[in-house]
């Protein structure tokens, strides 16, 4: 263990903290402007089609970009990987910022740019992630991550609907986009005073999409995660739209990010607290059926109480779904054959079913928008697409994981890389 501070019986060592610094930053700076970002395009469009092409272009890149960005991860410093993702997120915000008002033009370039940051951002952190910490301080960063991250989406959406709701036409979006680009760059500097992780390794996604014919669990993960991305890639831009469009205000939308993230804040907190192993599945399958119901309210006449109430409920449920279910395809990576040396190639592999997903969906949505007016097409299209999340249950179900040794199978792959593995990630 590296020399640092103590905390209790941990020591935290530099590297672990700075880290914690730089997903503060991003998770900051993307609950100020994220949200936003689809509206300001969406007053200048005014076309639905045109945002779904946006966020089409994020989901179609984002995954290439992780595919390369991993395959630099066995060549280089880790550590210039994720400064190339924060550099692509701020070249982001600056095209933006250039654009103004005529952003709109540019959507497939702009989104090409934030899916090709999110890549190389992501696949870095991961893996750093694992190489700063260890297995008795990596529930202390991830703990303390979740604050940041929930901490983050409660007062970004708040304090950048009310700037702008304050401010004149565009000045206020022009304000919370410079505030993200600082923030970001901020994180760049912070990536300077980080070590210098060694690259070393060869590339083998081929070997690792091929095993889920042999390995059966690896295989019925994967299907959840196409059918995980098939619900997020449309619900993931329509309901903002919608609260904002019912509302007809950036303050309304920021208020309905916050109550969002209050509620997942004290659910995520009681989730990872309540839900043990045993209780995996039955919670996969409780969150999945409360978030395929819910869309159905959307049939209704829609207000913003309405999507409010939506709102609570899905991140009530989220929680429920995803705590057991992460851990479960953590649990199904690290007893798969060569977890230790190929964490990023598994990680890899699952962001292109997981993208995969998001990218049907948003083409479904394409398509069906080209013979039906979206007001009758997308209440009757959001069930369907939504009931991702609840077949997640029918295909983890079958899962059964053996544990000779009595451990957590994160625990067997973070010793593998305290052993000196270090080159991959989950």
């Amino acid at each position: 263990m590296k020399n640092g501070k103590k905390l209790g019986n941990l020591i935290l060592t530099k590297d672990l903290l700075l880290l914690l610094v730089v997903g503060g930053l991003f998770y900051l700076s993307t609950s100020l402007s994220n949200t936003f970002v689809n509206i300001y395009l969406w007053k200048q469009s005014g076309n639905l089609v045109d945002i779904a092409l946006y966020n089409l272009s994020i989901v179609v890149v984002q995954p290439v970009s992780f595919y390369f960005a991993g395959k630099l991860a066995k060549r280089i410093d880790r550590v210039i990987i994720i400064r190339i993702g924060v550099t692509m997120l701020s070249i982001f915000y600056i095209t933006v910022l250039l654009l103004n008002q005529h952003a709109d033009q540019f959507m497939l370039l702009l989104g090409g740019l934030l899916g090709l940051g999110l890549g190389f951002y992501w696949l870095a952190f991961n893996v750093l992630t694992f190489e700063v910490t260890e297995p008795d301080t990596r529930d202390f960063f991830n703990g303390y991550l979740g604050v940041l991250s929930s901490f983050s989406g409660m007062i970004g959406p708040l304090c950048a609907g009310l700037l702008i709701s304050k401010m004149n036409k565009f000045t206020g979006y022009n304000v919370i986009f410079s505030l993200s680009l600082f923030l970001f760059v901020a994180a760049v500097l912070t990536t300077f005073f980080l070590g210098r992780r060694k690259a070393e390794g060869d590339y083998c996604v081929k070997e690792i999409y091929k095993a889920r014919q042999v390995n059966k669990n690896w295989g019925r993960i994967l299907k959840a995660h196409f059918l995980q991305g098939m619900r997020e890639g449309v619900f993931a831009f329509v309901i903002i739209i919608w609260v904002y469009t019912a509302s007809k205000s950036e303050m309304a939308l920021g208020t309905f990010s916050f109550a969002q993230s209050a509620v997942s804040f004290v659910c995520y907190y009681l989730a990872s607290r309540i839900i043990t192993p045993k209780r995996r599945k039955e919670a996969i399958f409780l969150g999945g059926l409360l978030l395929f119901i819910t869309p159905f309210l959307l049939l209704f006449k829609l207000s913003f109480p309405l999507l409010m109430t939506y709102g609570i409920i899905v991140s009530f449920a989220f929680p429920i779904l995803l705590v057991p279910y992460v851990s479960l395809t953590y649990d199904v990576i690290g007893r798969s054959k060569n977890a230790g040396k190929m964490r990023i190639e598994y990680v890899v592999v699952r962001e292109l079913y997981l993208n995969a997903g998001r990218v049907f969906s948003i083409v479904v949505l394409l398509f069906t928008l080209l013979f039906v007016k979206s007001e009758t097409a997308i209440p009757v299209l959001l069930p369907i697409l939504g009931a991702g999340h609840f077949f997640i249950y029918f295909f983890v179900k079958p899962i059964h994981l053996s544990n000779p040794k009595n451990r957590n199978a994160m625990e067997e792959v973070a010793e593998n890389l305290a052993d000196g593995d270090g080159r991959s990630n989950l």
